[in-house]
């Protein structure tokens, strides 16, 4: 799949993305109404107001528990009601690949992960810190990892999802197995995977994170725009 002329492609889906996906792919796992909606618990801890309106705003206090962490993701400012508090905000870039890539060639390699492997993942996250990982994140989409001697050396896989579009993410690799390459020809199969079904792959990254943007724009992601990221909590 290839689309030469990036002006012809509606991205405007992506500036918010979690909204997207909970209106569509995911909706099966969304809690909320109309106005806001967010992932089960269990599934990832994303949240999304539809628009900047104050109905829709006020609606995010109603689907967050006292004591809940929550996290946005969005190219507008995020703004929230007076009942929530945000613990951390920085910026993410959005980059988008509409150039043909193509799975690396020891794809045999990778192994598609499932129920059993959740332990792994979880702890495989929770020490590399890629983004909220739950017990049931790996239910959103493919995700691949390879093992050395048995470990759980590096994982990436698929998160959100609407029309046209499929995010890239929870890249990751254990501390002992970097420097490896693992994590660049991961990121290239999933993304040739969600090519191969006609959707175009993005993902996001810290701003500050100068050694991740550099490898994906080495596959041919290029940055389409500046997204606010934040956590927050209800006390």
């Amino acid at each position: 799949m290839q689309h030469s002329e990036r002006d012809t492609v509606d991205l405007t889906s992506l500036d918010r993305p979690v909204w997207s996906t909970l209106n569509n792919h995911h909706k099966n796992s969304a809690i909320g109404n109309d106005l806001a909606r967010r992932f089960m618990p269990d599934v990832n801890l994303f949240a999304c107001a539809r628009d900047d309106s104050e109905a829709a705003i006020a609606a995010l206090d109603t689907i967050i528990k006292q004591r809940e962490k929550v996290y946005f993701l969005q190219a507008d400012p995020v703004k929230l009601p007076p009942e929530l508090t945000v613990e951390m905000a920085a910026l993410c870039v959005q980059m988008v690949l509409q150039k043909p890539i193509s799975t690396p060639d020891d794809a045999a390699e990778f192994h598609l992960l499932g129920d059993d492997d959740v332990p792994e993942m979880l702890e495989l996250t929770a020490l590399t810190n890629p983004g909220p990982f739950q017990p049931r994140t790996h239910t959103m989409g493919n995700y691949y990892g390879i093992r050395i001697n048995g470990r759980l050396a590096a994982m990436a896989g698929e998160r959100m999802r609407f029309p046209g579009f499929t995010e890239v993410s929870a890249v990751c690799a254990h501390p002992d197995f970097r420097g490896q390459g693992f994590a660049r020809r991961l990121s290239a199969h999933v993304a040739a995977g969600i090519q191969a079904r006609g959707d175009i792959p993005f993902l996001h990254a810290w701003e500050t994170n100068t050694a991740a943007r550099s490898l994906y724009q080495s596959l041919g992601f290029e940055l389409r725009h500046e997204m606010h990221a934040a956590v927050v909590t209800k006390p």
